[in-house]
């Protein structure tokens, strides 16, 4: 528990060498978690063809990372009062690494889910603790260059995982996606070494933790994500495999809310949620890792399926978003103390809800052009709404439960992501089934166009399989105009909780959560 140890010391006015460069590893290890999140996305048609896997199956190559990370993420600050910061960060970047090339050497489909959610699992925790670092480190006058600095890695990591991991898949190889991080975790390891104190263990508190609440973390995101991703593929309750899954989630959440009642410190602070403002910040929340992720990870399927791209070219398109994002940080302190909180939310999500219905009238002839305009809307919309949420989610409560809403508000953003890359495999299956028939019943074997486009196809055995391609390809447009709506609509149906969130003090500076 917080109050059993002693609490670090302020930091100096004036922050020194070793600070800066433990803001660096924070920094670093956060982009680094957050890049391998998306980098998989562009070369996932070519990484499903090496491994086996099919389209809705690939969908777990990406998923099962995040899911580990929500489990993670509420564990973070547990973990480093267990073990100390320093000695947690180099456990936790060490294993990401033999994760990471778990991954570049995976041969099958079940070997990648592994060293996925092994991934996951370390690199979440790389996340929450960047912010540490910064309320740890630096005085309260530099903290908004340290939050600016994790602002840009929050919003930058899975915009440009897309790109850096088609260049990789185009120009060497998709592994290199997955080694590249050898390298990035070596100086890792070493800026944590110098720029980090050591600090004393206290493995007493396993005994005190809220075991209850760990289990029921893994049991009840790990069997809510099998549900979501398989139950479409396996007729849903019709399957005894998704009704088991749909007893381990119902088990994993009420071991969480026995946690919630018997433990001296749960592993996740519920209550919380009770708080009108941290409440509606969570839910936007979700929504906010619906779009952030959905759309990196729908927008590069669209292009390699319908405008055959490639893996670099799908990521240039993703990359657009990050653009905004970067001009946008150097004003971020200017932007908390001057616009109101509810004004910013509010018109991030409605930039980012307008942003993908721009998406939804997507052509068989559509390619990376059609989502400039879009992209660019949602990278601003994306720094309004990620910033002054994170923001409004540590002020919502007191400062001693500021890591804990941190944590919690992280592991909805991620949340969300899972919602949405499960919700797409799930709508691919069923409108692209849907749109197909509808197609196939406008289409009339006697009619004069049919019959026409028969003879210029060179006669009916090599005209069906050509016009059934050509349908199939049609139904996925249609269907990718679904998902790019309900994402929008989905944004917009959220804008009326930004009337919960209190506006922040004229004179207070950014805050970083405290663990």
């Amino acid at each position: 528990m917080v109050g059993d140890l002693p609490h670090p010391p302020p930091p100096p006015e004036k922050a020194d060498l070793t600070a800066w460069l433990a803001v660096a590893a924070g920094t670093l290890g956060a982009l680094m978690a957050t890049l391998d999140i998306s980098i998989v996305n562009s070369a996932l048609p070519t990484i499903q063809g090496e491994i086996g896997a099919s389209g809705t199956e690939g969908t777990w190559v990406a998923t099962s990372y995040l899911v580990a990370e929500i489990v993670i993420i509420p564990l973070a600050a547990w973990f480093q009062r267990v073990l100390g910061l320093r000695t947690f960060l180099l456990i936790a970047a060490s294993l990401f690494t033999l994760f990471s090339m778990m991954c570049g050497m995976a041969g099958t489909l079940p070997q990648m889910i592994i060293g996925r959610v092994g991934q996951g699992f370390t690199g979440g925790a790389l996340i929450p603790t960047a912010q540490t670092i910064i309320a740890m480190r630096l005085p309260r006058s530099q903290q908004p260059i340290g939050i600016a600095a994790f602002g840009v890695t929050a919003i930058m990591g899975p915009v440009m995982g897309p790109l850096i991991g088609g260049w990789l898949t185009e120009n060497v190889s998709w592994h290199y996606a997955f080694f590249l991080n050898l390298p990035v975790c070596i100086a890792l390891l070493a800026l944590l070494i110098i720029g980090l104190p050591h600090e004393k263990s206290h493995l007493d508190q396993f005994k005190e933790a809220d075991w209850f609440g760990i289990l029921g973390l893994a049991l009840g995101l790990g069997g809510l994500t099998v549900l979501l991703e398989e139950g479409q593929r396996e007729q849903w309750f019709a399957s005894d495999v998704i009704r088991w899954m749909a007893v381990v989630s119902a088990t994993g959440f009420i071991s969480i809310a026995i946690g919630q009642f018997t433990a001296k410190r749960p592993v996740i602070k519920l209550r919380l949620l009770a708080d009108r403002q941290f409440g509606a910040v969570a839910l936007m929340g979700i929504v906010l890792g619906v779009v952030l992720y959905g759309t990196s990870y729908a927008i590069p399927q669209f292009l390699a399926l319908i405008s055959g791209y490639n893996a670099l070219q799908s990521g240039k398109i993703v990359l657009l978003s990050g653009i905004p994002s970067l001009f946008m940080m150097a004003i971020v302190p200017i932007l908390l103390k001057r616009i109101d909180v509810r004004i910013a939310v509010a018109t991030g999500l409605l930039i980012m809800g307008t942003s993908a219905l721009f998406d939804t009238d997507l052509t068989i002839v559509s390619d990376g052009g059609d989502f400039v305009a879009s992209q660019l809307m949602r990278g601003f919309g994306q720094i309004l709404g990620m910033l002054f949420l994170s923001q409004a989610c540590v002020r919502s409560v007191s400062r001693e439960d500021s890591g804990d809403a941190s944590g919690l508000f992280n592991a909805f953003r991620n949340l969300g992501g899972s919602f949405a890359l499960a919700g797409i495999a799930i709508v691919q299956d069923q409108r692209s089934w849907f749109h197909a028939r509808r197609i196939e019943e406008t289409l009339n074997a006697n009619g004069h166009l049919v019959q026409a486009k028969v003879a210029s196809l060179g006669g009916i055995t090599r005209a069906v399989p050509q016009l059934e391609q050509q349908i199939q390809a049609q139904a996925l447009v249609m269907t990718f105009n679904d998902i790019f709506w309900i994402m929008g609509v989905g944004t917009l149906i959220v804008l009326p909780l930004v009337l919960f969130l209190r506006p922040f003090p004229s004179d207070a500076a950014p805050s970083a959560p405290m663990h």
